[in-house]
């Protein structure tokens, strides 16, 4: 028979993302109200499994209000990876794997099970306890919605509308000084707002890049454009080392075209 969970603990990571209050607020009352259990916040991501004093109570109480509210109530990291943990020892950074004290302070702590809520490194972080033998739910958080095994994130619809709504008012603007605006989203290398933005906000051209070298030629008309961010973290290439350069352009009475290589500086 499985052993009966009375005490839970609730961490996230990564970036702080539309959605993340709900989630906890969500998990607490169902925990609490549903199943009586006892839910332990853990405060900074993963730290808190390391540091025991960053953990608090969380009651039906303590999150009353908070569903409204962007951020994260219990704080989040995106560097404290327990298996690679870098401290600063004599001016230099040297890495030590806390993933054993995450296991014990999880039974000194009385968590049965821990909801980690978070994208592809917290999610990563989690599976690795879980093989460890902590009992992991994943809750998939994140605004580029590049996790497998689900068809979308939260967080990603809130940032789709708001990349829709900020080109939607660039249209105008674009049209009053008769200028081709580029728009840079985030997104990570999978290219998701990029391309249901671009698509909501009637975008001429949506530029995904896919490789080091010249990625590709396009022609746009004078209307806004959609430059996707996917190349920030795909094989290393710094976005501010893209460089678009005009290759031909063609007037006529009612628009005038730009043909662009996007190149890499």
């Amino acid at each position: 028979m499985a052993p009966t969970i009375q005490t839970i603990g609730i961490a996230n990571g990564g970036g702080d993302c539309p959605g993340l209050n709900a989630v906890i607020r969500g998990a607490v009352r169902a925990s609490i109200m549903g199943h009586g259990w006892r839910v332990v916040g853990i405060n900074d991501g993963f730290d808190g499994l390391i540091w025991t004093e960053r953990t608090l109570p969380l009651t039906v109480e303590s999150i009353a209000g908070i569903l409204p509210r962007g951020g994260t109530i219990l704080g989040t990291t995106n560097r404290g990876n327990p298996f690679h943990y870098g401290i600063e020892e004599n001016g230099k950074t040297v890495l030590h794997d806390y993933s054993t004290t995450c296991c014990d302070n999880m039974r000194k702590l009385g968590l049965d099970a821990l909801i980690a809520i978070g994208g592809d490194g917290t999610l990563t972080i989690a599976r690795d306890l879980g093989k460890m033998g902590i009992p992991v739910v994943g809750v998939p958080k994140t605004i580029d919605n590049d996790l497998s095994a689900t068809e979308v994130t939260f967080g990603f619809d809130t940032a789709l509308h708001v990349a829709t709504d900020a080109i939607d008012r660039l249209h105008t603007t674009a049209e009053s000084h008769g200028r081709v605006m580029v728009i840079e989203v985030m997104g990570r290398d999978a290219g998701w707002i990029a391309l249901h933005s671009g698509m909501a906000g009637g975008a001429d051209v949506i530029v995904q890049f896919l490789n080091a070298g010249l990625v590709d030629e396009f022609e746009i008309a004078l209307s806004p454009v959609l430059l996707g961010a996917g190349l920030r973290l795909f094989d290393g290439i710094d976005p501010s080392r893209i460089l678009l350069e005009p290759v031909e352009t063609i007037r006529s009475p009612l628009v005038t075209h730009l043909r662009y290589a996007v190149r890499r500086r």
